[in-house]
């Protein structure tokens, strides 16, 4: 069965940056399930496993703009320490859900000084040109449950 929209993939991957260090790695773990056409993983990667099959290898690069998208200045703003209440210590590094007029936003601290602190609302991988490699393991037709929930159930997927 070749993968196209609606079916169950099962991946094994490993993501490298530019630098060729790996951000990230199914090695030793179950196979990533992501249901396709469901906006479940990257577009870029989604748009190059169109049309492959169980056993298929290959190499992927992904822009920004068909990933996470480029890293935009707009989204890192200085707030003070006062909204964070009932929090003692903040550090860079520390992630938190930001309320914005779109909904609630995942941001990143990347500077504390004084009573200010500095959040970035990008992608950890905006802006990150990301190189794929990719063996396909399983493809199936998804379930009517998983296309209503829109995400893959089961192994390697989404159990609830």
């Amino acid at each position: 069965m070749q993968i196209a929209a609606n079916t169950v993939v099962q991946i094994h991957y490993t993501l490298k940056n530019s630098e060729g260090n790996v951000i990230d790695s199914s090695d030793g773990q179950e196979p990533l399930a992501y249901l396709h056409g469901g906006g479940n993983i990257v577009e870029g990667l989604e748009s190059a496993l169109a049309g492959k099959a169980a056993g298929d290898k290959l190499d992927v690069t992904v822009e920004p703009e068909r990933g996470y998208g480029d890293r935009r200045d707009d989204l890192v703003q200085t707030v003070d320490r006062s909204n964070f209440v009932g929090i003692e210590q903040i550090e860079v590094g520390m992630q938190f859900l930001a309320q914005t007029p779109w909904g609630e936003q995942p941001v990143t601290v990347v500077a504390v000084a004084d009573d200010n602190v500095t959040l970035d609302g990008n992608h950890p991988l905006a802006g990150e040109v990301l190189n794929f490699a990719i063996e396909v393991v399983d493809v199936r037709e998804a379930t009517e449950e998983e296309l209503q929930h829109g995400h893959a159930h089961g192994e390697g997927g989404h159990d609830h």
